[in-house]
């Protein structure tokens, strides 16, 4: 394990020297870690015959492990150590980081019973509407301000998913938890402001001992998928640690060289994969009416993107420098 995590940081530095200038990085690693997360579902489709929940738990034991390992070898255990013992004395802090363990950890698990489910369409609706929902809740609890376009954005999203809600004859729950979760867990990592490597090991540590729990009770009681099926399912099962946290690195390494409005953009691309997934190779029924809600969501969220783009944000600049002359 430690000569692979070994091989893996030699192969990103390979790839580093390749590139021609920061801002090219960091598109380049923002754009792949999404496109890792947009691919994921495959991942969780080989595994699909092990229940959602214990999939959950082995994914979030792992993943510490893994993180662990990481840690030691990039010589990062002190700067985690001191994280930990700073977020002890700061109680406010100590909780938001319960807070986002607890809301990745729902988030996880909806996502991963809707892929083996059949219900990847609905997932990708989630996290498309997730930048919005973050917005909202930067406008309820931050008291940010919203622009007009990021208004009718929100409209035009809302038109989308109540399409959808009627057609279906009930509320899309799946993607709601999504993107409420997910959202609600980048409010509380500002909270945090850690690194995103030490903060995925506190998150994962936070939890482990209730996965470590529910894994040792499955042994207790004879179920357990891990060590009992296949070799195969085993290396998946022990590979989800690896398969979270590579992708979190990656955006933690591209996000940092990019602009904001850039992240953004680039953010679109797991959705999409994840839809694309749902339709074409796992046949999920995607009829006109999903069709239409989708293009009005398509429609906010282009609309979004651009509100947030260099150009428009510049154009109060631009107006008051035409009025000068």
């Amino acid at each position: 394990m430690y000569k692979r995590i070994i091989k893996f940081i030699s192969i990103i530095k390979g790839m580093e020297k390749q590139m021609e200038t920061e801002e090219k990085k960091g598109i380049f690693f923002t754009a792949f870690a999404y496109a890792l997360w947009g691919l994921l579902p495959i991942y969780w489709k080989f595994i699909a015959h092990v229940d959602a929940d214990e999939i959950l738990a082995n994914r979030v034991f792992w993943s510490f492990w893994f993180m662990l390992v990481l840690l030691l070898a990039t010589g990062n255990v002190k700067a985690f150590a001191k994280e930990g013992k700073s977020l002890i004395k700061k109680k406010k802090r100590l909780l938001a980081l319960v807070v986002a363990s607890s809301l990745i950890s729902i988030n996880w698990f909806v996502y991963i019973w809707a892929v083996n489910s059949n219900q990847m369409i609905e997932a990708s609706l989630g996290y498309y509407i997730n930048p919005l929902v973050s917005v909202l809740l930067g406008v309820i609890v931050l008291k940010e301000v919203m622009s007009k376009a990021q208004v009718v954005s929100f409209i035009l999203a809302l038109i989308g998913v109540l399409i959808i809600t009627i057609s279906y004859g009930a509320f899309p729950w799946i993607a709601f938890t999504l993107a409420m979760s997910f959202g609600l867990y980048g409010l509380a990592k500002k909270m945090i402001k850690v690194d995103p490597a030490i903060g995925l090991t506190l998150e994962t540590l936070t939890i482990m001992p209730v996965a470590m729990l529910y894994m040792m009770y499955l042994a207790g009681s004879g179920s357990p998928a891990l060590f009992s099926i296949s070799l195969n399912t085993d290396l998946l099962l022990i590979g989800a640690g690896a398969a979270t946290a590579i992708p979190l690195l990656l955006f933690a390494k591209g996000a940092q060289k990019i602009p904001l409005y850039m992240v953004g953009f680039l953010q679109y691309i797991a959705p999409t994969l994840t839809l694309l997934l749902g339709v074409f190779i796992y046949g999920e029924p995607f009829d006109l009416i999903d069709l239409i809600s989708f293009l009005f969501i398509w429609a906010s969220l282009t609309l979004f993107t651009f509100s947030r783009s260099k150009w428009y944000l510049a154009r109060p600049k631009r107006i008051k420098k035409a009025h000068s002359h």
